[in-house]
């Protein structure tokens, strides 16, 4: 439920800026939570694609592993212990929304990511479909 749960937020997000999810790659290990019946048909039903990484290469998965150092330094280390498991909730929360929001990232030009992301959608917009229909030429 949790990986579906996060799954959704994602496709949520996406759609509710206005984004196509046609074509999302979801990347992931091969956990059995990723691999489930019903995760795997909830990314065909949003036209997303799956990305499973090799066993034991780790450099498949070197973003979540980044992101997993980062998350740890930030605000494990730094903001831990917590009372209980509803801090603890909170404050992963408050550190994802920072993170994609307000955490100025070096690699992508000093800006947080979903600026980012907002701005190549701005200047790479998806192409509109056109349907036409097909006549026959007997």
């Amino acid at each position: 439920d949790l990986a579906l749960d996060a799954l959704e937020m994602g496709l949520w997000t996406r759609q509710h800026a206005g984004q196509d999810t046609a074509g999302v790659i979801a990347h992931s290990d091969k956990g059995v939570q990723y691999l489930a019946i019903r995760y795997t048909q909830r990314l065909a039903e949003a036209g997303a694609v799956a990305s499973v990484g090799s066993t034991g290469d780790s450099y498949d998965n070197a973003l979540a592993e980044a992101f997993n150092s980062l998350f740890k330094a930030e605000l494990v280390r730094n903001h831990g212990p917590w009372k209980n498991i509803d801090d603890l909730e909170i404050a992963v929360a408050e550190y994802i929304d920072w993170f994609n929001h307000r955490r100025l990232h070096g690699q992508i030009g000093l800006v947080p990511p979903v600026e980012f992301e907002d701005n190549h959608y701005r200047h790479n917009p998806a192409p509109t479909t056109v349907s036409a229909s097909v006549q026959s030429l007997y």
